[in-house]
């Protein structure tokens, strides 16, 4: 009886000491706060972000990711720009190193818009932690919400965020059930990521 209960107490241990590991270095499950990335993410979904793709650094325009913007608060946003490019916003369209990106994400966004234009047109340099650069600085990125009427991104006070913030790109959707989801990279960035 005592040797069952040993075996019981170390794969209980093993158990936690795994699951610790996996949640601290690989994997994290976050809630969705909010309509900010409406209609991709809604508010109360549960999302995996995978914590790996930051140390490989393998996020890229296009991904959906969380970062920190003090102890208490994380985010979830789009990433649009890395560091070396160029974003500009100008008559509701984006533009990236010169090149037009189509957002098809916004589509239902565009035709329930309350303004004149979803998207006010910026520039980088236009933006906090930018210091009056045209181009995104080392170490920073451009996020943006797909709901763009209500989201609190890079155009407003977040600015730039630090890269050094990110945890990590949204790999799953898993809640709710009938809402499962792997993949929500945007693949018009294709042609600014070559």
């Amino acid at each position: 009886m005592l040797k069952e209960i040993k075996e019981w107490v170390i794969s209980i241990v093993v158990a936690v000491i795994v699951f610790m590991i996996v949640h601290t270095f690989l994997f994290a499950t976050y809630s969705v706060n909010g309509d900010s990335m409406y209609p991709t993410f809604k508010d109360k979904e549960r999302v995996i972000i995978n914590k790996i793709s930051t140390r490989l650094d393998s996020i890229d325009r296009g991904d959906i990711i969380v970062f920190h913007t003090d102890t208490n608060n994380d985010y979830i946003k789009r990433l649009v720009g890395k560091p070396g490019d160029t974003v500009v916003y100008k008559d509701d369209k984006l533009y990236i190193n010169g090149k037009f990106v189509q957002e098809d994400y916004l589509k239902e966004n565009r035709q329930n818009k309350t303004n004149e234009k979803l998207t006010d047109d910026f520039s980088v340099d236009t933006l906090v932690n930018s210091n009056g650069s045209n181009t995104i600085p080392e170490g920073k990125y451009l996020v943006l919400g797909d709901n763009r009427e209500v989201s609190l991104d890079s155009r407003r006070e977040l600015g730039l965020i630090n890269k050094s913030d990110v945890v990590g790109k949204v790999s799953l959707r898993i809640w709710p059930i009938n809402a499962f989801a792997t993949d929500f990279y945007e693949s018009n960035f294709d042609s600014v990521n070559k």
